[in-house]
């Protein structure tokens, strides 16, 4: 059986000129020339990429993963505080501050000193030698109306804390006074030229209290000296320790407070800076007055850890005569330290000026600022 076969012609002669005429108008394409190495597909894969370039010698770039730099605190501030007396209760709002980080969070570093004489604070302060000092609004007035350059920022106890604390009574049983008998101390200048003398003036009504008594600076020895019998009564600024550590001891006593003996109301326990040199250093003693008033409400809401972190803090403290004068001290702290009543303030100025013991008034801005105050 003979296949038939199909026999293609070849395309016409005009079909191969025509073609043959369109190739010669489309114009040649130059490829590149061939590089040697792998193609840029081989370039992608993670397999070859690290081989070849180093077969090439190229840098490779890398990361170098180092920890992030420590962030660094700001400076502390300094600020030294001299307290007015050894420690005891009625510091505890400083206390506090300290022992719970207020200061530190505020980037205060507070130093407190315990001054080796009652009247040395106020002398530092007014020498720049010392940032702050505690003390008592009528040694404010005293001191101001000398001359110096005082003045109260924070309030930490606003009630009077001063008084007579008596070995014996005044008078015999007959009701009579021999003031040839009768010996008192005090332990600064206000106590004798402002507490002591107008107290006496009151209560012995004398025109001038000190003139017919005898009194003498027992500076840190008034327990001593009342134990011993030396002198009669001491003026004090610590009404709830001192006559339970004589009663401790088998002496007993009496006190009397000078809110209630003719001298008005006035803040028991303050913070003085020194007005001239306040400016530099005010941002800072503002934020240290918030970190008192911090610790004194944290000190009002939970007094009995209080007394613990006080205890701990000061294993000095930590006896039955001070433990019992905090429950009497801790309602007394000022809960708006920064707080000025000018009333009470101009009111305790003129009393000192009628009672002879100013010259002249001294304007309130002199003696106290609120640095909380928009316009202090």
């Amino acid at each position: 059986m003979t296949l038939a076969t199909e026999v293609i012609p070849p395309p016409p002669a005009f079909y191969r000129a025509e073609t043959q005429a369109q190739d010669e108008l489309i114009p040649l394409v130059q490829l590149p020339p061939q590089v040697e190495g792998p193609s840029f597909i081989e370039l992608l894969l993670p397999a070859h990429t690290a081989p070849v370039a180093e077969a090439q010698g190229a840098d490779i770039p890398s990361v170098a993963s180092t920890p992030a730099e420590p962030i660094v605190p700001p400076p502390m501030i300094p600020l030294e505080i001299t307290l007015d007396w050894y420690l005891n209760p009625q510091h505890a709002a400083l206390l506090v501050a300290r022992e719970k980080g207020m200061f530190v969070r505020r980037g205060l570093d507070v130093t407190l000193v315990s001054p080796a004489d009652p009247t040395v604070p106020t002398k530092l302060l007014a020498a720049g030698r010392t940032d702050l000092a505690l003390g008592r609004q009528p040694q404010l007035h005293l001191l101001a109306g000398k001359g110096l350059p005082l003045i109260r920022v924070a309030t930490l106890i606003g009630t009077p804390m001063a008084g007579l604390l008596m070995r014996n009574p005044l008078a015999n049983p007959n009701g009579e006074i021999n003031l040839d008998d009768v010996h008192f101390g005090y332990t600064d200048l206000d106590g004798r030229d402002i507490l002591l003398s107008r107290l006496l003036a009151n209560v012995l009504t004398l025109e001038k209290g000190l003139e017919l008594v005898d009194a003498r600076n027992v500076h840190y020895s008034a327990l001593d000296i009342l134990r011993e019998g030396v002198v009669d009564g001491v003026m004090i600024n610590h009404r709830f320790l001192l006559p339970r550590q004589l009663a401790d001891e088998g002496v007993a006593s009496h006190f009397l407070s000078v809110e209630e003996h003719g001298i008005p109301i006035h803040d028991g326990l303050i913070l003085m800076a020194n007005r001239d040199k306040l400016n530099g250093k005010r941002e800072a003693i503002r934020s240290l007055v918030a970190a008192i008033e911090e610790a004194t409400l944290w000190i009002f809401n939970h007094p009995e850890q209080a007394w613990e972190l006080l205890a701990a803090a000061e294993p000095a403290l930590d006896d039955p005569a001070t433990q019992d004068a905090w429950g009497h001290v801790f309602p007394r702290l000022s809960l708006q330290p920064a707080a000025v009543d000018h009333g009470r303030y101009r009111g305790f100025e003129q009393y000192l000026l009628d009672a002879g013991v100013l010259d002249s008034i001294t304007p309130l801005e002199r003696l106290a600022i609120d640095l909380g105050a928009l316009t202090p």
